[in-house]
């Protein structure tokens, strides 16, 4: 493999993990009764709408049929891909949760 082929293979690579970690963000909010877009928003105020949340959220099941979603897994995925921002959100939201039950 030359250069090119190799950090094409890995901007591949993080795109694809990319993708899971939005999918795991939206599928926790699903489970919760969230819209993720809402929150996504909320963290990142000017950055309009993500055609990534959009994808995500068209593979997401419904929470009847959904797995669980941890949230210190879903934390330490947002961490892992630097959205800080939008793991703040979450706790704040997974606060809420708590105080509603």
């Amino acid at each position: 493999m030359n250069k090119k082929e190799i950090e094409d293979k890995i901007i591949g690579q993080y795109q694809q993990e990319e993708s899971m970690m939005i999918l795991v963000f939206a599928q926790w909010c699903v489970n919760h009764d969230l819209d993720p877009a809402d929150l996504y928003k909320r963290a990142y105020p000017n950055q309009g709408d993500n055609p990534a949340l959009k994808h995500a959220l068209e593979l997401t099941v419904p929470k009847e049929e959904a797995g669980e979603v941890n949230d210190q897994t879903l934390l330490g995925v947002l961490s892992l891909f630097g959205n800080e921002d939008l793991a703040f959100v979450v706790t704040e939201e997974m606060n809420n949760l708590k105080k509603r039950k």
